[in-house]
């Protein structure tokens, strides 16, 4: 007798969009990169897209990692055969076609090359543990490393390392000395870095 095999009902679900659903899996995403965005070819491939633009999908293809059994394999082919000279004339030489697009990889590389603005800053209790070891030792360190407050128990270059790192942020540094009228006029960032430098002592 044959088992009849119970199947469930298929029921439409109203809450899902199959269509969303299918684009959404189908999608292989925005390209945020402005640069790239605008060489970019739809129509062609995310591997064609990038070598056309001077760039690498898979670094292990762009730069091979030479092979130490093919070139021991190849020795020895050479030296069976004494045909060193007939192996180097089989081996063509590719030259490879410059990229249509490398402008795209030469713009990329000046932009990471660029300077960019340091938004670096510490967290408000270390300002303030900072800020009042300055206040109350000036730059006496060894004294700063005895303090109650210095719960972390933090020697003395170490402390010396984080009012270096303090003074080295223009913003946190400046508002700093306003607040204690060290600055009578508005200075830029540079003279703010001249200053650090000049105020941190390294003994």
């Amino acid at each position: 007798m044959k088992i009849k095999k119970q199947h469930r009902k298929k029921k439409f679900l109203h809450k899902l969009n199959r269509k969303r659903m299918h684009l959404k899996q189908k999608n292989t995403g925005e390209v945020r990169c402005k640069v790239m965005k605008e060489a970019w070819n739809p129509k062609k491939t995310t591997s064609r897209n990038l070598r056309d633009m001077g760039l690498a999908s898979d670094p292990n293809k762009a730069i091979s990692i030479p092979s130490f059994k093919e070139e021991k394999l190849r020795k020895a082919l050479a030296i069976v055969n004494n045909a060193e000279s007939d192996l180097e004339e089989e081996q063509e030489v590719v030259v490879p076609r410059p990229a249509p697009k490398i402008r795209v990889a030469e713009q990329l590389e000046q932009e990471a090359k660029a300077p960019r603005e340091r938004r670096f800053m510490l967290p408000k209790g270390q300002v303030e543990f900072i800020t009042y070891l300055l206040d109350k030792y000036g730059h006496d360190y060894k004294a700063m490393e005895r303090d109650k407050k210095n719960y972390y128990q933090e020697t003395w270059k170490q402390l010396r390392a984080k009012i270096k790192k303090f003074m080295g942020i223009p913003k946190q540094y400046g508002e700093y000395l306003k607040a204690r009228g060290l600055l009578e006029k508005e200075e830029d960032e540079e003279e703010l870095k001249k200053q650090a430098k000049a105020l941190v002592m390294d003994d």
